[in-house]
C-alpha cells in the first residue's frame, strides 16, 4: 500500500520528471556564458589577425588557455542540452532517439577537438 498521493508523487516532476533540474541547468549555463564569452572575445579578438606565434604564445599563458576551455565545455554541454530539448519537442520516434544521439555526440567531438587543440597550443 502507497502512503503517497498521486499529488504528492507528481510535485516536482514536470511531465518528462526532470524539468526543474533541465531548466536551472540551462539558466546557470546561461549566465556563465553571459561572463564567459565577452572576456574570451576581448582575448580572442587580440589574437585575430596576429602571427601564428603570437596566437600561440596568447594561448600559452593560462587565463586565455583555461578560459578557452572553459567557454568550449560549457557552451558545448548548453548546446547539447538546448538542442536536445528542441528535438524532444519536435521529433518523433526512432528519429528523436538518432537526433539525441547526434547532437550530443556532435557536442562532444567539437568540445575534445577544441581542448585538444588548445592542449596543443597552450603545451
Amino acid at each position: 500500500m502507497r502512503y503517497l498521493t498521486d499529488r504528492k508523487r507528481a510535485i516536482g516532476k514536470g511531465a518528462s520528471g526532470t524539468g526543474t533540474e533541465h531548466h536551472w541547468a540551462m539558466q546557470v549555463s546561461a549566465v556563465g556564458l553571459a561572463f564567459l564569452l565577452p572576456a574570451w572575445l576581448y582575448v580572442f579578438g587580440k589574437a585575430l589577425g596576429q602571427s601564428r606565434e603570437a596566437v600561440v604564445a596568447t594561448f600559452g599563458h593560462p587565463f586565455p588557455a583555461i578560459l578557452t576551455g572553459l567557454l568550449l565545455v560549457v557552451g558545448m554541454r548548453h548546446f547539447a542540452k538546448g538542442a536536445t530539448m528542441m528535438i524532444e519537442d519536435y521529433a518523433h520516434g526512432s528519429a528523436r532517439k538518432i537526433a539525441v544521439m547526434s547532437v550530443t555526440s556532435l557536442s562532444w567531438v567539437i568540445a575534445a577537438t577544441g581542448l585538444y587543440a588548445l592542449a596543443r597550443m597552450a603545451l
